[in-house]
């Protein structure tokens, strides 16, 4: 009797299970673990910020001269309207946790989302 094979095939099986039920469990645990509600937006044309806005208070805002309209509502920011080609920035959606952003190449605008707790800043 040989047993040798069909008990390879078995444990190569069983790895496998094991590893995508762990690859599983850190994709959930990643979805449910979002971060850190944002403080706010730091806006920036070209590199340079132009502008902050509290999450907490509502508000629409013209950027860029006109060219861009954000609108923060109910602790989340969006793009509501966009002079660009291609308005990426509009459907990217609303963005509430620190470190998301909204990018609009065409106009050199972003909007990222800043949190209460700026963390450890590395120095080299």
């Amino acid at each position: 009797m040989k047993k040798g094979p069909a008990n390879k095939k078995r444990l190569a099986d069983i790895g496998i299970i094991a590893g995508l039920l762990i690859l599983a469990g850190v994709l959930l645990f990643l979805y449910f673990n979002k971060g850190q509600e944002g403080a706010g937006v730091i806006v920036r044309v070209d590199g340079v910020e132009i502008a902050r806005y509290s999450l907490s208070d509502s508000g629409r805002y013209e950027l860029n001269g006109g060219t861009n309209i954000l609108v923060i509502e109910d602790g989340a920011a969006c793009m509501l309207e966009a002079d660009c080609p291609d308005h990426i920035c509009v459907s990217q959606g609303k963005v509430r946790y620190a470190g998301q952003c909204i990018t609009c190449l065409p106009n050199k605008l972003t909007v990222t989302v800043y949190g209460t707790d700026q963390g450890v800043e590395l120095v080299s």
